[in-house]
């Protein structure tokens, strides 16, 4: 399956207080948020957006700061913080927020911190921000993610994160070449946007894997079968752990099921949303 890119003309942009953050709005009805990964950007949805707003939704597709066409932070500040500003710009609340990767945590944090804007959550593969590796095939990916910068070797850095994209026990010559090509174009995009030397003023949401029972929202984990088990396993504790969470597995891909089977992903999270 092959997905156009969006033109850069579809983008709105959101003044916030430390510069614009870019974003996709379109279709009508109950808002749908959709929260992309780390170092890649909204088209990491581009099956998504349009199946979401032909099913009578309004689809609401954020680049995260410093990320996209998202400005960089020159000042500290927190994913939560953000969205809640644009939910609020765009009078968007209570959402339903779909997050892959980085952007489940976004999810999470969000309906922690801002409960008054979220309506649901969907995250994939990812559970709250204070996860944190320990098994020897991720933490052997993140070496050679920190030999490459290192090295200044961009491109050596891109092609070692693409190896989370298939998971553990797949090599990246399973995965269909036109996911890869998008996921590097996005990357690179988002990596030129920076330095070696720049200051990550992120600031994480601490003490959320505590709070986890405190999202009273539906809450649906949809993770690759294939990807890394510490992922899928975080992911199934967050579904565990909030009063009203379920785990569904995507068979035959890894950390995008969203870009490896995207039919299969969009009937899923549509059947979430007819049922909230």
């Amino acid at each position: 399956m092959v997905v156009m890119t969006a033109p850069a003309s579809d983008l709105c942009l959101f003044a916030s207080a430390d510069g614009d953050l870019a974003y996709r709005d379109t279709g009508a009805g109950d808002p749908v948020v959709l929260l992309h990964s780390g170092f890649a950007d909204h088209r990491v949805f581009d099956a998504q957006v349009p199946a979401l707003a032909a099913a009578g939704y309004r689809v609401i597709a954020p680049d995260v700061r410093g990320h996209g066409a998202s400005a960089n932070a020159t000042a500290p500040f927190r994913w939560a913080d953000d969205l809640a500003g644009l939910l609020r710009h765009l009078d968007a609340g209570p959402a339903v927020l779909v997050g892959v990767s980085m952007g489940g945590i976004i999810a999470t944090d969000t309906a922690l911190e801002y409960p008054e804007l979220v309506r649901a959550v969907v995250a994939c593969g990812a559970g709250t921000g204070e996860f944190r590796y320990t098994g020897p095939w991720a933490t052997g990916v993140q070496a050679e993610q920190a030999r490459a910068l290192a090295a200044g070797d961009v491109e050596g850095w891109v092609t070692a994160w693409l190896r989370f994209v298939p998971g553990e026990h797949r090599t990246l010559d399973d995965i269909d070449p036109e996911i890869l090509r998008r996921l590097r174009e996005m990357a690179l995009h988002t990596l030129a946007k920076h330095t070696p030397d720049e200051e990550n003023r992120h600031v994480p949401l601490t003490g959320t894997r505590a709070r986890v029972p405190e999202i009273g929202v539906p809450v649906l984990t949809v993770n690759g079968a294939l990807d890394d088990p510490e992922l899928v396993a975080e992911a199934e504790w967050l579904a565990r752990t909030v009063p009203h969470g379920r785990a569904v597995t995507v068979e035959g891909t890894g950390h995008y099921p969203n870009m490896e089977r995207p039919e299969v992903f969009n009937e899923i999270v549509l059947g979430f949303l007819r049922g909230l």
